[in-house]
């Protein structure tokens, strides 16, 4: 990809809502996850209701409670990483949903988007439904997880989603991660021009 010797700030990019946007190379991508980081606690709401958080979260039960929290996607889930699971949460009135995925780049996350966007949005149209999503840090492999449910359930681009969570949240998915979710950008992408396209019809 051909660089100027001024290069674009992040807040450039276009959006979504600009009709001549493209997802933008990987290395932009990644200028705009570093651009200006904010704080980041233990847990944040990133979405109504959407929260993201690491494994301090994951585990205090009693934050969980007061917090109202309904429904966990643990995204680091097994033996090896934060095994949790729905026995660990048996006194609490929450529903489990566990992701066995590694903070690998080679880790192919893309294979849970569509299930767990599926279970997000399930979740967030229940009465008083509010999800934790979560992994052992809360900037990889559950922020991923929430990009892509904010682009196929909410039809955000992948800029405007990365820019929505870090309005809240400092996040950072592995350039395997980022790399996934540029590629399901631009599906999404052509899929709503074919849509648009067909209704021109």
């Amino acid at each position: 990809f051909p660089y100027n010797s001024v290069i674009r700030s992040a807040s450039s990019l276009p959006s979504q809502k600009q009709s001549n946007y493209q997802t933008p190379p990987l290395e932009e991508l990644q200028r705009l996850l570093w651009a200006h980081k904010p704080s980041t606690g233990h847990v944040n709401e990133v979405w109504p209701n959407l929260f993201v958080g690491d494994v301090y979260t994951a585990r205090d039960k009693d934050q969980l409670q007061q917090m109202g929290i309904s429904n966990i996607v643990n995204a680091a889930a097994g033996r090896f990483h934060i095994n949790t699971g729905a026995k660990f949460y048996r006194d609490l009135p929450v529903d489990y949903y566990g992701v066995e995925a590694d903070d690998d780049p080679n880790f192919d996350l893309s294979i849970y988007f569509y299930p767990v966007a599926r279970y997000i949005r399930a979740a967030l149209k229940s009465p008083r439904g509010k999800v934790l999503v979560h992994c052992a840090m809360g900037i990889s492999r559950s922020a991923t997880l929430v990009l892509a449910f904010l682009m196929i359930c909410e039809s955000l681009s992948l800029v405007d989603a990365i820019q929505t969570v870090r309005e809240h949240r400092a996040i950072c998915p592995n350039s395997g991660f980022l790399r996934q979710l540029r590629e399901l950008d631009i599906r999404l992408r052509r899929e709503q021009l074919e849509r648009t396209d067909s209704f021109r019809l």
